[in-house]
């Protein structure tokens, strides 16, 4: 991994970098009104009322599920939950905001401190947060040319920020970071946290300083940053360019807000960023503080799934995979609950087939799990992943069930399929489903283990190919896998090509 480290004339600098991520809640509903939350899914300016467009007289209504979900993802972070927190007015006048200011939360966030830990280069690394506190969205701008134009829809959409603290050192922990935290929240189930959507959105503050120094120096603010990718141009730029004005002894005076340009590859100066106290927030009077008790946080807690974290680290333990194996499997929930049933099916299976006075069947599992494991996560990551990314699917929605993706991987194990034959199977289970037995004999695909019947078709090619007989046994080995080809095709292909390539060496040597 770079280091961002930079040096000139013996001073070195470093980088200190926080992140302020907004992540859409899943909810049905906005965050203080019944108005339906469906970003990017209905016609402009129809998925809107009277309370998210600010009419007057109208008083919001929280959502207790936005308030679950918040505690769950919370608590998923390792963050305190409050047991009492209140909403705030955030002043600021924009033309995507109605009301003329937003409903969030200031001094008594909903949550505090928490943490998440990255894997970077090989090194755990926890990243602590501030805090987690939750608001509602602006309205969304669309900007052509010299126009500009408002949806609503957005308008009082449920969100989660979350506040970091200036702990990343560089642009690449940044990014890891937040494909974490989507992971997270998707595991959840609180967001589809995508963000070239807009349901996650990610503010960076960056700023340098020379290297051994405690001193916080005034942030830059980096906004637009629409994907991982851009998460991390920005910030590598935005260190070039503070270490050139450290450089010219011009470092910044002062907190700003600059833009990420994706075209030019810059960032872009837009105002002087704001202090708390510009924003002149007030405890919001139409909502009273809410309350939490134990009982709220225990219930919240009970429905936390197995995380991100823990499922990599239990396949490593349970499946003595290599890290970065488990960590693709995980990477995709859905994906990675495919992949443990396909291996539940394996462990029923092998030990109905392979018991044979083994002992227990825990005993046998252990045996013979390493070359299962591998097999099945071989098959599934290099060949049906290949057709999942082709149609930006992922396992929860075809219609390849556990059970036949078991049985294709247990008929490779046994030597009846070809690597060939059952690729061709798993195309058609994978468009067509089917079970994978079935199709290998309606197409005549399981592959022949009988010697016998193999060694009649090594003879018949061995009697038709006598210079290539001769070549072997003048020493000149290398031909025998031309002979091998021969009898795979005469076989069309059903022959193992294991037992084939042992009973010619057999015949071959009986011609001595």
């Amino acid at each position: 991994m770079k280091s961002w480290l930079c040096f000139n004339n013996g001073m070195t600098y470093e980088p200190v970098i926080g992140l302020e991520i907004h992540l859409q809640l899943k909810t049905r509903s906005k965050m203080f009104c019944d108005s339906p939350n469906v970003l990017g899914e209905a016609d402009p300016n129809t998925a809107v009322c009277p309370v998210c467009m600010g009419h007057p007289g109208t008083l919001p209504v929280l959502n207790r599920e936005a308030v679950r979900q918040g505690m769950r993802l919370a608590l998923a972070l390792h963050a305190t939950v409050a047991h009492e927190t209140r909403f705030d007015r955030k002043n600021y006048f924009y033309p995507d905001l109605p009301k003329g200011y937003q409903i969030s939360q200031f001094d008594r966030p909903l949550a505090t401190g928490g943490h998440v830990a990255i894997d970077v280069g090989g090194e755990m690394r926890s990243m602590h947060l501030e805090r987690l506190h939750l608001e509602e969205d602006a309205a969304k701008n669309f900007h052509r040319g010299d126009a500009s134009l408002i949806d609503f829809n957005r308008a009082g959409a449920p969100l989660a920020e979350i506040v970091t603290k200036p702990e990343f050192r560089s642009p690449e922990e940044a990014k890891l970071f937040l494909q974490e935290l989507r992971l997270i929240a998707r595991y959840l189930d609180v967001s589809d946290a995508d963000m070239e959507k807009g349901h996650l959105r990610c503010d960076a503050n960056i700023s340098l300083r020379p290297k051994g120094e405690q001193k916080l120096y005034p942030k830059i603010e980096v906004k637009n940053l629409n994907s991982f990718k851009a998460v991390e141009k920005a910030l590598a730029h935005e260190i070039e360019r503070q270490r050139a004005m450290w450089e010219r002894g011009e470092r910044p005076q002062h907190q700003e807000t600059r833009g990420w340009d994706e075209r030019k590859l810059e960032t872009v100066h837009q105002r002087t960023k704001e202090g708390m106290d510009d924003y002149r927030y007030f405890p919001e009077p139409d909502l009273p503080p809410l309350v939490i008790t134990d009982h709220d946080i225990d219930g919240a807690r009970v429905t936390i799934p197995e995380l991100p974290a823990e499922k990599r680290s239990r396949l490593v333990k349970e499946y003595a995979m290599d890290p970065k194996d488990a960590a693709l499997i995980v990477s995709v929930k859905a994906n990675a609950e495919f992949f443990e049933q396909v291996i539940e099916e394996l462990k029923n299976w092998i030990f109905d087939v392979d018991a044979k006075g083994a002992g227990s069947k825990d005993a046998l599992w252990d045996k013979l799990k390493a070359r299962l494991v591998k097999l099945a996560y071989s098959w599934i990551t290099s060949e049906l992943f290949k057709h999942l990314n082709a149609d930006g699917k992922e396992a929860s929605d075809m219609q390849l069930t556990p059970e036949n993706m078991a049985e294709l991987v247990a008929l490779v194990y046994e030597g009846k399929l070809s690597s060939s034959a059952a690729q061709t199977i798993l195309d058609i289970m994978y468009h067509e489903g089917g079970d994978p037995s079935d199709i290998a004999n309606d197409r005549n695909l399981f592959q022949v283990n009988d010697e016998s019947d193999i060694r009649d078709l090594v003879k018949e090619v061995l009697a038709q190919q006598q210079e290539q007989v001769q070549e072997y046994l003048t020493g000149k080995h290398a031909v025998l896998q031309f002979l091998v080809g021969k009898v795979m095709r005469l076989s069309k292909g059903s022959a193992n090509p294991e037992v084939v390539t042992r009973i010619l060496t057999e015949e071959l040597e009986k011609m001595r």
